[in-house]
């Protein structure tokens, strides 16, 4: 959960601004767009996978240079 105390003469503004931030570092925005849709099981797994796979290849060019 975020929480976010309004400063002395802080603006609206600027306090949006910092709860976004918050927002952004915590998670909650890249959690709430993976739970838009339901997503199958085997999409999850198929996804990790291609994400190890990609990670394995930059790894390995990494090693040759």
């Amino acid at each position: 959960m975020v929480k976010l105390t309004l400063r002395d003469n802080e603006s609206i503004q600027e306090a949006v601004r910092r709860f976004r931030k918050l927002v952004e570092r915590s998670g909650i925005k890249k959690e709430m767009r993976r739970r838009e849709y339901y997503e199958k099981p085997s999409e999850i797994k198929r996804r990790s996978r291609l994400r190890a796979e990609r990670r394995s290849r930059r790894t390995r060019l990494m090693a040759n240079v």
